[in-house]
């Protein structure tokens, strides 16, 4: 008993040790701008988290209030701001925008969701194969940048780690509880990100079967009650709420891309960007954990990886360009994790102390490589200087002028440090080639500058790779010759 409950002590001292760590890495340079990871995407919710809190700030400034609204009015809407809501509300509280509430906010989520995983791994394999998995989760350096990032993903796959605990608990006892927690953690992921619903809808239809078979679940209420809570909250407002705008990321970026699936390169891009974030070695080991699983877990386990090949396959483009796109298998690998993490432990348990403290070093070892990589990526560049650089440049482009620029991030970060919107330039990307989109240079150049008084040029790398536009600007006078940030080309 003594001995027991010093085992017990001692896992929940490392549990709490792997969490502070967890969360000192995630808050490390806390208020660095949001332009190391998919800046795009973070600048985006951070666009949107300004607009509900300039139209919640009671003494706001008109001006700023309209532009904050025009800003997210020209995005499109692909999923609700439940996550910008919550930030924009915390700016209002903490007296203005910050960078820091939601990486605090998504810090957190991601800790409980670690509690959740450990309790989840433990009813698979041990306690101590456990505190590997959720090492894993917490330290693996592409998830500390994913799971700190100013977007939904983190809530998303923090909310669908806790609703996969629940729903296994469901499987063992088949209680009201947790049929109605696992239905709303996994009803709300899905609501807050659709893409989820392929990771989703595998377990819950495994789970189903587990506890009744494929006969008799029709004639549960707890079956009809996880279902309603799962779909509705998610089909009503992807398909009434945003019904053009679904239909539209549907025809352009899953049947626009489908092509991809005939290319034999599409997949050994997935696999090398997948195997960049993870290591093949450790993907290859998790699948062979799967297969170690009690039966249970195994199924449920293999629900997830299945759903994740239909994602890959039904979001191509994303799925080999997106890093975030991969965010929900850091859970999903780390469970696979778990079983041969057991064997090895049960093994270097029969070698004596000597050995056993051999290993224990060498995994502290593996801990802290993996830490200090997270802690370089986050500290390798300061982007407080690239702020500051596009708010020049927001503020020596000529106040009420109509600007069309070529620039970085669909202008998302001359709107967030600069507060200037403009018309865009289309970039020289891979999505336009896949459609054949070929424009006619001088025609589209007439069609989108009517009206415009300037041409800005952020991003050099594009402007190089479309030498018919520099030549076309190349007529007109170019203002701040001497500026090494822009090239501003007066159209007048």
């Amino acid at each position: 008993m003594k001995a027991f409950s010093e085992k017990k002590t001692a896992t929940n001292i490392i549990l709490a040790c792997l969490l502070i760590l967890g969360a000192v890495l995630r808050l490390i340079d806390i208020t660095d701008p949001p332009l190391v990871f998919h800046p795009t995407r973070q600048l985006r919710s951070t666009l949107i988290a300004r607009d509900i809190y300039y139209q919640l700030l009671p003494d706001a400034d008109p001006e700023k209030q309209e532009l904050a609204s025009k800003f997210t009015n020209g995005m499109g809407i692909y999923e609700p701001p439940i996550f910008e809501s919550i930030v924009g509300w915390t700016y209002l509280w903490a007296g203005g925008e910050s960078i820091v509430i939601p990486r605090i906010y998504n810090t957190f989520f991601w800790l409980l969701a670690g509690l959740a995983l450990f309790q989840l791994a433990r009813c698979l394999s041990s306690d101590e194969a456990a505190l590997v998995a959720i090492a894993f989760f917490l330290i693996l350096p592409f998830g500390v940048e994913a799971s700190r990032s100013f977007q939904p993903d983190p809530l998303m796959t923090s909310l669908f780690v806790g609703g996969f605990y629940f729903l296994y608990r469901w499987t063992e006892e088949e209680s009201w509880k947790y049929a109605i927690l696992s239905a709303f953690f996994l009803g709300f992921a899905t609501l807050v990100k659709i893409s989820i619903v392929f990771f989703v809808a595998p377990i819950a239809v495994v789970a189903v079967f587990i506890v009744y078979g494929w006969k008799n679940f029709w004639k549960s209420p707890q079956v009809w009650a996880i279902f309603l809570l799962m779909v509705l909250p998610a089909f009503i407002y992807y398909i009434f709420g945003i019904q053009e705008t679904s239909s539209s990321f549907f025809l352009n970026r899953t049947l626009g891309a489908s092509g991809l699936l005939l290319d034999s390169k599409f997949y050994l891009q997935w696999m090398r960007l997948t195997g960049s974030l993870f290591s093949t070695t450790i993907i290859f080991f998790s699948l062979v954990g799967v297969l170690l699983l009690p039966s249970r877990g195994r199924a449920l386990l293999i629900g997830i990886w299945t759903g994740y090949i239909l994602y890959g396959l039904a979001l191509p483009y994303f799925i080999h360009t997106h890093s975030y796109y991969h965010i929900q298998l850091i859970p999903t690998i780390a469970l696979g994790i778990a079983p041969i993490a057991q064997g090895i432990i049960t093994q270097v348990r029969r070698q004596g102390r000597f050995v056993g403290s051999l290993f224990i070093g060498l995994a502290l070892l593996a801990l802290a490589y993996n830490a200090w990589v997270a802690r370089s990526v986050l500290l390798a560049r300061d982007f407080r200087v690239e702020a500051i650089v596009w708010k020049n440049i927001a503020d020596e482009i000529p106040a009420n002028r109509s600007i069309i620029a070529l620039t970085q991030d669909y202008g998302n970060r001359l709107m967030v440090f600069g507060w200037r919107d403009v018309a865009l330039w289309p970039l020289s990307t891979l999505m336009q080639e896949m459609n054949d989109n070929q424009i006619n240079v001088k025609a589209e150049f007439e069609r989108r500058t009517e009206g415009k008084d300037f041409f800005l040029i952020t991003a050099f790398g594009q402007y190089n790779k479309q030498p018919l536009l520099k030549e076309i600007l190349s007529d007109y006078p170019l203002l701040g010759e001497d500026n090494d940030d822009f090239l501003l080309f007066d159209l007048r």
